[in-house]
């Protein structure tokens, strides 16, 4: 699990894990959708679900600002892996390698609920579609997030693709194809 840095000996600083991993469902203007869509998650996590407003206005989708247009949940820590593990096993634990970007995210799609381990079928919200992201993370990437005196991750810091490859397929005994 501990990053190789380049002498051969381990380095805490090196060291990948997860960040978090996010649950989100789209649903446009229509509300239905969006009732589903947290009711899903709901059932998902047992956590409560956040919905994402529109900020701009689109006037030919009929959006404008403040409009409720989708919904997710963030989860972190002992829970994020438990969940991570089961929406890989959605995937049969197997991941594209164009679903990896540079920068330690991982994104894909689950076409249906009902293929997440432990989501029982409920006819009222029916089947519905949602996009999973992983975001992987270092000890030391703190500096481009907080408050006072922020600055760049370094590029020989950040994770690259490989590398997020590699740490997903030790961690959660994945295959990408």
């Amino acid at each position: 699990m501990a990053g190789i840095g380049d002498t051969g000996t381990e380095n805490r600083m090196r060291m990948i894990r997860v960040e978090k991993i996010t649950l989100n469902i789209g649903a446009g203007k229509d509300q239905g959708i969006l009732e589903k869509g947290l009711k899903l998650l709901k059932n998902i996590t047992g956590v409560e679900p956040v919905k994402t407003f529109t900020k701009k206005r689109i006037q030919a989708w009929g959006l404008r600002p403040g409009l409720p247009i989708g919904c997710k949940i963030t989860l972190r820590g002992p829970a994020a892996h438990d969940l991570i593990k089961r929406v890989l096993a959605s995937q049969e634990n197997r991941l594209k390698k164009s679903h990896f970007d540079g920068f330690g995210n991982i994104s894909f799609g689950i076409p249906e609920c009902i293929d997440i381990p432990g989501t029982p079928y409920d006819p009222e919200i029916g089947i519905i579609g949602l996009e999973a992201s992983i975001t992987l993370d270092r000890p030391g990437f703190r500096v481009k997030k907080r408050m006072i005196k922020k600055a760049k991750v370094s590029p020989r810091h950040r994770i690259t693709r490989d590398e997020a490859i590699g740490f997903m397929e030790r961690t959660f005994g994945i295959t990408v194809g």
